[in-house]
């Protein structure tokens, strides 16, 4: 046997891990739960470099992400000062003036082969079924600040149904993650990259040399450097795909204020003149944000905005972000993986940047390589991250097209712009009789994409058949049976602040 073919046998032992914040860290803790103590895991990072972090909202996932590491979900709301998140609320994205929620879990409860809401738009055309609200748990919950974690003791009860996310200080949540990963064996290096050695047969790369001239050695890359992706496109010039054209917004400005109103849960999203304003609240703060497109509206102008809207006294200077929508043409090229910012952006909207690291380190375990990197490893890696990618995509810009708004020139242009395929079918699918179908692995769910269509005014011109299999006076008992069985768990549950101070609160 050959030397390069014993090397393929061989196993990767020796990782490097090249930035640190939330993927950073995220990635270091995964992977040091998941590797035995003969793998050697390095993460380099700078004090002097800052982190994007100011993605504090999540979803669902993030609870089974906490789950494999056996995090307690106390402490660690504690320890990040968190809150829980039920859902997202849209406020101005239809209309001016109107809002709704797209909350998790599930909506009302299925009946034979359909999907509740195929029953709900047939009462609803013909003037007979309630808000769409009032037939979720989660959504109901959100509207009166209420939280309580699913009851698995009540399996046929909707309190067994309740979906829920974290809100938190990423900061915190990083320095949480290195406290986990470096009590099993991760090491931190403390410095700066100054150059990047590469093998001259092929490219890969053999080590990062910090300033201090430290040489750190491994087999496989992970890129954790955030935008400028300094291992993924500054070395091996992977190249990226631009989603400017279909979500224009490139700019945010940031800012964290005291709070002053009730502690919510969910995330609220309120459209604005040239983008959206995001509020995240947390147990001693709330984050804040403005998500704009610099082609329609000035910096300047975005931050008077931000500032004029906010329920507290800002604590810290509002901090201004550059970003380019789209992803990496490879998320994994030769022995460099890219997870977070250093793989592609999302804008926050409907809080996936997070979950894309999650994933990310998920897909990484699946097809952690062999010292070889056999090629179709990587392809089919990279395949499955450009499908969760587009499907995200494609969500996204369905809460910007489909709007009635036309008061601005950034609403007229997003209203009117043309979009992928993939997404105008699912549109033209919704709106013929409201049928929703997930597209294989894709993310979000057709709760998801029912809520955000309905919110955002587009209304199916029928309904699916088979509804007409009960009689009206059948589907009006079961939907109200359903509605009041909701409003009375809704009921019972204690607000979000008292569920809080009862269980996790952080000290002040």
């Amino acid at each position: 046997m050959n030397a390069a073919a014993a090397e393929a046998l061989g196993r990767v032992t020796e990782v490097v891990i090249v930035g640190g914040g939330t993927a950073g860290w995220m990635t270091a803790a995964a992977l040091a739960k998941v590797l035995t103590p003969a793998h050697t895991i390095r993460l380099v990072e700078s004090d002097e470099i800052g982190t994007v972090g100011v993605g504090e909202a999540t979803i669902p996932m993030i609870k089974l992400f906490n789950q494999a590491l056996d995090l307690d979900e106390n402490d660690f709301i504690r320890e990040t000062k968190g809150s829980f998140k039920l859902g997202i609320e849209f406020v101005n994205w239809g209309r001016l003036g109107e809002s709704y929620i797209h909350g998790f879990g599930k909506i009302g409860q299925d009946l034979g082969l359909l999907p509740f809401y195929q029953y709900w738009l047939k009462m609803l055309q013909a003037g007979k079924a309630g808000p769409l609200d009032d037939y979720s748990i989660n959504t109901l919950a959100c509207r009166h600040d209420r939280f309580m974690p699913a009851r698995t003791d009540r399996p046929n009860s909707p309190l067994a149904d309740i979906a829920y996310a974290y809100h938190f200080d990423a900061g915190l949540y990083a320095r949480y993650l290195r406290r986990y990963a470096e009590a099993r064996g991760v090491r931190r290096i403390e410095g700066k990259v100054a150059s990047v050695e590469q093998r001259a047969e092929d490219g890969f790369i053999d080590a990062v040399v910090l300033e201090s001239g430290e040489r750190v050695a491994g087999q496989l890359f992970v890129d954790c450097s955030g935008f400028r992706g300094l291992l993924i496109e500054q070395t091996l010039k992977t190249g990226y795909i631009d989603w400017t054209h279909w979500l224009p917004c490139d700019r945010a400005v940031a800012v964290q204020c005291e709070s002053k109103a009730s502690l919510t849960p969910y995330t609220r999203s309120t459209a604005r003149e040239a983008g959206w304003q995001w509020r995240i609240p947390l147990q001693h703060r709330v984050g804040n944000g403005y998500v704009f497109s610099s082609a329609h509206i000035s910096e300047d102008e975005a931050t008077a905005t931000l500032l004029r809207n906010l329920e507290g006294q800002a604590i810290v200077d509002p901090r201004p972000l550059r970003f380019v929508t789209g992803k990496r043409k490879k998320f994994w090229n030769r022995n460099v993986v890219a997870i977070g910012l250093a793989s592609g952006f999302m804008e926050p909207l409907e809080s996936t940047s997070i979950h894309l690291i999650q994933s990310a380190i998920a897909r990484l375990t699946a097809f952690f390589p062999h010292a070889g990197f056999d090629q179709a490893d990587i392809d089919e890696f990279n395949a499955h991250s450009d499908v969760e990618f587009d499907r995200i995509r494609d969500f996204l810009i369905l809460h910007y097209h489909a709007t009635e708004r036309d008061d601005t020139p950034f609403w007229n242009h997003v209203r009117t712009m043309d979009v992928p395929e993939s997404l105008r079918r699912k549109m033209d699918l919704f709106l013929s009789n409201g049928r929703i179908f997930r597209d294989g692995s894709e993310l979000f769910a057709e709760p998801s994409w029912m809520q955000v269509m309905f919110g955002q005014r587009m209304r199916p011109r029928g309904y699916h058949p088979l509804v007409d299999v009960y009689t009206e006076e059948k589907i009006a008992e079961y939907m109200a049976n359903v509605r009041g069985v909701i409003g009375k768990c809704v009921q019972v549950m204690p607000t979000h602040a008292e569920y809080i101070a009862r269980t996790c609160a952080a000290p002040m």
